[in-house]
């Protein structure tokens, strides 16, 4: 083969960026679905495609300078598909196009050399035959390590600084790559056609080793940030549960000094006006001592303290609880899975203009052996739900929300699970746990 003949073909070099785009953009949350994804990535194939036919023909430092082009169009579908941080765009699109390079490069060497060979493969369908099957095997090989951390992909919010080293580790191994086809006279440059591709492909394997490096290190900086945020979230809610119990205890004292001092004073007034006005404080106390009573002491501060801000907020909170059915639950996971439930309830029924829709309902009771709690309020925001979780609607995206991953958290780790669905003009939280069976027995 010729010098020229060993160049890769701009139709393998434009598949294979497509294909690593493709990946990518499909581990990221996506604002377009069906047909209109399918129809995106046929546009960006054919946009690459056309560019690579215009700068085919460059040579040296020209044509790694129309790559920087290629590496723009690699970044438009996650620009135009993907609905997430544009740190976290440009981070992927950079591990996209290198290991875009690395595919068509060891495809097309391996390819050269066979061809070298044996001179009766020199023709499209051999080429085919070679660069089709390496591009697929690095594709999925390169999913399937992706995949083990999917939803930290979709979740995790690239830094600038970590956008940036991404950025550069791209950029140089770009030019570390190219340095064979576009001078001879470096230290780093290989004198014949073989020492260039294997340079170029051992630099671009090397490439996608130290981005993928890379990325592990922010999954863990994400995973570690996500732990501290959920234990930190629990650690507030049972402070809050513990300031509460204080109150209500402080409370309860009152009352029942109260009562006393009323039984005194019916004893010493005689009848009439003074009557009617100490029945009436009795029959105030008597719905006092009534609510709330759920018979989980827990479960009983919570609600107390959340039915004092309700009232105090407009807010009217309704409850049919059975206590007891969750005796089995720790303090502090009861303090955050009712607290986080309530808060997010509290904070969504604030937004309402009407006072009268301020309206929130809790109830908790065993059911053909499982626990289920529901929380339900009124909301006239559109929500999206994904994979029985809601969508953020604040508008700082970066909020992540903390409180209903506790809450999940909370029901998985006795077994169970928690949904969410929201419908004419109602949010509800589901949560499920399988109760043991002398558990399930006695309540039944």
């Amino acid at each position: 083969m010729t010098g020229v003949e060993q160049n890769i073909p701009f139709y393998w070099t434009a598949l294979a960026h497509w294909l690593a785009g493709l990946l990518y953009v499909t581990l990221l949350p996506r604002r377009l679905e069906s047909w209109r994804l399918w129809a995106a990535f046929a546009v960006q194939l054919a946009l690459q495609m056309g560019y690579m036919a215009l700068i085919v023909d460059l040579t040296g430092m020209a044509f790694n300078v129309g790559m920087m082009g290629m590496a723009a169009l690699t970044a438009l579908p996650f620009a135009v598909v993907n609905q997430t941080w544009w740190e976290n765009r440009i981070y992927y699109c950079a591990r996209a196009f290198i290991l875009g390079a690395f595919m068509c490069s060891l495809g097309w060497q391996l390819y050269v050399y066979f061809a070298d060979l044996y001179p009766a493969l020199e023709s499209l369908v051999w080429e085919a035959v070679f660069m089709l099957p390496i591009c697929a095997v690095v594709v999925v090989a390169m999913g399937c390590l992706e995949g083990g951390h999917r939803e930290v992909d979709r979740e995790m919010e690239v830094t600038p600084t970590a956008c940036a080293i991404a950025v550069l580790i791209a950029l140089f191994i770009y030019i570390f790559s190219s340095l064979s086809f576009s001078s001879t006279e470096t230290p780093f440059s290989g004198t014949t056609y073989a020492e260039a591709f294997n340079i170029r492909t051992i630099v671009y394997l090397g490439g996608v080793a130290i981005l993928y490096g890379l990325h592990l290190q922010l999954c863990d900086a994400h995973a570690r940030t996500e732990v501290t945020a959920l234990q930190n979230m629990l650690d507030m809610q049972y402070a809050n549960y513990r300031m509460s119990q204080e109150s209500v205890d402080l409370v309860n004292q009152k009352y029942h000094d109260l009562k006393h001092q009323i039984a005194i004073l019916r004893a010493e007034v005689g009848t009439g006006q003074k009557l009617e006005y100490l029945d009436q404080m009795e029959r105030e106390i008597k719905a006092y001592e009534a609510q709330n009573k759920t018979g989980n002491e827990v479960l009983d501060t919570i609600l107390t303290g959340k039915s004092v801000y309700c009232q105090n907020h407009g807010v009217e909170l309704t409850c049919v609880t059975d206590g007891k059915a969750l005796d089995f639950m720790d303090v502090m996971d009861l303090s955050a899975l009712f607290g986080n439930a309530l808060d997010n309830a509290i904070e969504s029924v604030s937004k309402l203009s009407d006072p009268e829709q301020r309206l929130i309902h809790l109830s908790v009771a065993v059911q053909k052996g499982f626990l289920r709690i529901r929380v339900e309020n009124r909301c006239d925001e559109d929500l999206t739900v994904k994979k029985g979780l809601p969508m953020t609607t604040k508008k700082d995206t970066r909020l992540h929300g903390y409180g209903l991953k506790s809450i999940c958290r909370t029901a998985e780790k006795y077994g169970g699970s928690a949904t969410v669905s929201a419908s004419g003009g109602w949010f509800e939280l589901r949560i499920l746990i399988p109760l043991k069976e002398e558990k399930t027995n006695n309540k039944e």
